[in-house]
């Protein structure tokens, strides 16, 4: 008899059989598979990745041995043997299924798949064909659409699907088996209402509704349109609406209404910025009612496990059941854009164990529009295969499209970009003049010092800059006069939230208010200023600053003001990237001056800064060719991780014990066994710190860590609170041996 899994019985009477986990591995990966009609590849997939086990150095490993046995790559060999053609795409995850997916060949300092293929195995014992049949061959997925253009990009992007599939279930069946023996109940995952029950709970909430404005009317006028769109089969939309003009409850409910008459199981919203993931949650699960708490699932990286401890025997099935991963099975996923689209170039198992459930979704990326551009070709590349071969419907949801359509003019194509785009809103272009409700103008150069009488000069306005360090000059040079407020990244979203609150009550009452801050207001928040100050940036940005003034439309056109502004300060000069935002802006601005923020200006803006860019610059480091010339032997998996980089410069995230919940939350790891709840609980109370800050932070103990013992430095909290200005400024990382007077009397 041979096992998969032991548990402490000596007589080995309720250990796992390996035919036992092999065949229920099989079928559920099979289950997941189907989603996108690979079901006999999840199949094989299974059958074959923990053939290694039949061997005697392995059995003896179950029984208490200390050797260390390689039990996945046997299955690889088997694979590519059975199935020459393409085998070979199997044994990648079957040989990674623990550790990663490998780069096929030596890229780097990596052990690639082909070392490993080359090492030398335990003999099998030939039990294994007895007790398992493998499927005679191995078709192409049903459906299947290939490019000639990216054949092997589809290779690898099938194998990551397959991958997630079957790590998914291996994870789920051993977890299963040690939660019967070991605790004695199984382990209750999935379900969540039904999309039906959630879109007539939204039904009601919508219902309430009152159209009582020309806003609130046209906001009626869109939501129906797109509702009427949702029995369009599935594939590639886009959503383009001003903003103010209620898309996310509009997306929301064209997603619901299109994955029920389709059959699709899940809606997954990707926003771009953490800090208001929450925040389109909380809406959500608001509009769902009494569903809203079991439907919406957030998934972010406050917390990177990368900093967690790891056994160094991170294969044993034991150490598997700690990991803290996601695998997206809630009917609505709110989530990050670098937690989406990092995950779909991913190697590891965590990340990649969430990918099956992307398929047969509705996936809306809000805020389209900002994908990074060093990694647009990849990132729209890989939109367009789950559109294509993975049953999904992908939906840009914008008021400023990106133009990232491939059509046969030329001049007018992104190339490898989105065929066959529909749009859902109402003309567009209707909607712009029906919603337009401010003035732009640009003013040219202002220094600090007319800056400042600009925001004297008006009792209520908001100024928005590039950079937290000229944000905190300007508001410093304000912060004696009446209703000055100052919002950065460097304040935790709670505090950011306490004084937003302020501010609309502030604007509410028609009182003085003058805000100075970073980009992060652009990010869906709702104020209504009269006026507006921004920084030069891209037109884009500009048009989401444009949506914080006269949001309402209860202001005339003429008393509601943008005005753009270049920087007179060297010191505050934006970012080379964020420079060539504002060049494309200056030179579409020269053509398009009496309506900046015009569909066509917004197209020409995008047209003109991706040809500036070029190829080359839209997929910096030349992943798609380098998976090309891997071909099928060499697929990069392992460098596609690396390269993959949203945020180049990777941050650090710190706990502020701001209040009682976050002292609290801290507090529970002490004895916390799963952190997941905690970790989302502390969420709000965390600033991301650029790593070489967060570096002088530890080194003068201004941070610690909490229970190092358990979770290593995944969980960094702030000791010195002296570092963090309750009132305006938030973390300063800048200093960090200050302390306050007080702090200083015995």
């Amino acid at each position: 008899m041979y096992y998969a899994h032991s548990t402490s019985a000596k007589d080995k009477s309720d250990w796992q059989t390996l035919e036992s986990h092999l065949k229920t591995v099989s079928d559920l990966a099979a289950k997941r598979a189907d989603r996108f009609g690979a079901a006999v590849w999840g199949e094989a997939a299974g059958l074959l990745h923990d053939i290694g086990k039949y061997s005697i150095p392995f059995q003896r490993r179950l029984e208490g041995s200390p050797e260390r046995v390689d039990h996945s790559t046997a299955g690889a060999h088997i694979a590519i043997q059975k199935y020459p053609q393409v085998g070979h795409l199997l044994a990648y995850l079957i040989a990674g299924h623990h550790a990663g997916l490998a780069n096929g060949r030596e890229i780097g300092n990596r052990t690639p798949l082909k070392v490993r293929l080359e090492a030398e195995l335990p003999s099998l014992n030939p039990a294994w064909q007895q007790e398992i049949s493998l499927p005679d061959m191995l078709l192409p997925p049903s459906h299947f659409r290939s490019r000639r253009d990216r054949a092997f990009f589809q290779y690898a992007f099938l194998a990551r699907m397959l991958f997630s599939c079957l790590v998914d279930a291996d994870f789920i069946d051993t977890e299963a088996f040690y939660a019967v023996h070991e605790k004695g109940v199984p382990v209750a995952r999935g379900g969540g209402p039904p999309l039906d029950v959630l879109r007539e709970a939204l039904d009601q909430h919508l219902a309430t509704f009152q159209a009582d404005s020309d806003v609130n009317r046209l906001r009626g006028e869109i939501l129906s349109h797109v509702r009427e769109q949702a029995h369009l089969a599935p594939g590639r939309f886009t959503l383009t609406v001003p903003t103010g003009g209620g898309k996310t409850l509009a997306s929301l409910a064209f997603s619901l209404d299109h994955a029920i008459a389709h059959g699709m199981d899940r809606v997954i919203y990707v926003i771009p910025f953490t800090s208001i993931v929450e925040q389109n949650a909380a809406v959500f699960r608001r509009a769902l009612g009494e569903h809203g708490e079991a439907a919406v699932l957030e998934h972010h990286s406050a917390f990177d496990d990368n900093n967690a401890p790891r056994n160094r025997q991170d294969g044993d099935s034991r150490d598997k059941l700690r990991r803290d991963s996601e695998n997206w099975d809630a009917p609505i996923i709110v989530t990050t854009a670098v937690q989406f689209f990092e995950s779909l170039f991913a190697a590891k198992t965590s990340r990649c164990r969430k990918l099956h459930n992307i398929a047969r979704s509705v996936v809306i990326l809000d805020e389209a529009q900002t994908m990074p551009l060093p990694l647009l070709r990849p990132s729209v590349a890989a939109l367009d295969e789950l559109a294509l071969n993975y049953r999904t419907s992908v939906v840009l949801c914008t008021a400023t499209q990106p133009a990232l359509v491939e059509t046969d003019v030329p001049e007018r194509s992104f190339v490898g970009g989105l065929r066959e785009v529909r749009e859902l809103a109402p003309e567009p272009q209707r909607l712009y003049r029906q919603l337009e409700r401010v003035t732009v103008r640009y003013v040219g150069t202002l220094d600090d010092e007319a800056l400042r009488d600009e925001l004297l000069a008006t009792e209520q306005v908001l100024c928005i800059v590039n950079n937290r360090r000229h944000a905190r000059a300007l508001f410093e040079a304000i912060a004696d006069r009446p209703g000055a407020y100052h919002l950065t990244t460097s304040m935790c979203a709670v505090h950011r939230r306490q004084v937003l609150a302020e501010i609309r009550q502030q604007l509410k009452d028609g009182r003085p208010c003058r805000l100075v801050s970073t980009s992060l207001i652009e990010a869906g928040v709702d104020v209504d200023f009269p006026r507006v100050l921004r920084a030069e940036t891209g037109l884009d940005s500009i048009a989401q600053a444009a949506g914080r003034c006269n949001r309402e439309g209860k202001r005339n056109l003429a008393d509601s003001d943008v005005l753009i502004f270049a920087t007179a300060n060297e010191e505050w000069a934006p970012p080379p990237e964020l420079e060539q935002f504002a060049q494309v802006s200056r030179e579409v601005l020269r053509n398009h001056g009496n309506d900046p923020l015009s569909l066509d200006a917004i197209d020409a803006y995008f047209r003109l800064l991706y040809w500036q860019q070029g190829p080359q610059q839209l997929d910096r480091h030349d992943l798609l060719q380098v998976i090309e010339n891997g071909r099928l032997e060499g697929l990069p998996f392992e460098t596609l991780e690396q390269k993959f980089r949203l945020i180049e410069n990777a941050q650090r995230a710190v706990i502020v014990p701001f209040d009682d919940t976050a002292r609290k939350a801290i507090g529970e790891l002490a004895y916390a066994e799963g952190v997941g709840g905690i970790a989302r609980k502390l969420q709000p109370y965390t600033v991301q710190v650029p790593r070489q800050g967060f570096a002088a932070l530890e080194r003068v103990g201004a941070i610690a860590a909490v229970e190092p013992s358990k979770f290593g430095e995944q969980f960094m909290e702030l000791i010195n609170m002296d570092l963090y200005d309750r009132k305006a400024l938030g973390l300063n990382w800048g200093d960090p041996t200050f302390r306050s007077g007080e702090s200083n009397i015995w």
